[in-house]
C-alpha cells in the first residue's frame, strides 16, 4: 500500500490545477472504496458508466443502488463471489 500511495503522490506533483487534484483525489478515492467493498475497480466502473445514462441521477434511491457498498451490483463486479 505504500508503494501505490507515493507513487499517487509523484503523480500529484503533475496536476496543474487545483480543480483536476481535486478529481483525481476523488477519482483515487472511489478506487480504493470500490477494492475496500472487494469490487473489481474495471468492472465496477464499467458497470457504471454504462448503467447511469439509464437512470434519473436526481432520484437518489436509484443511485444509492451503484454506490461501491450497494448489495444490488452485479456478481461480475466483485473480485470474489458475494456470501
Amino acid at each position: 500500500m505504500l508503494c501505490a500511495t507515493e507513487h499517487n503522490r509523484r503523480n500529484w506533483l503533475f496536476t496543474n490545477t487545483v480543480q483536476g487534484a481535486q478529481t483525481s483525489a476523488a477519482l483515487y478515492s472511489l478506487i480504493e472504496t470500490t477494492k475496500l467493498n472487494n469490487l473489481n475497480p474495471y468492472e465496477y466502473f464499467n458497470y457504471l458508466l454504462s448503467s447511469l445514462t439509464e437512470i434519473d441521477i436526481n432520484d437518489e434511491e436509484a443511485l444509492d443502488n451503484y454506490m461501491p457498498w450497494s448489495k444490488e451490483l452485479p456478481d461480475n463486479t466483485y473480485l470474489t463471489k458475494k456470501s
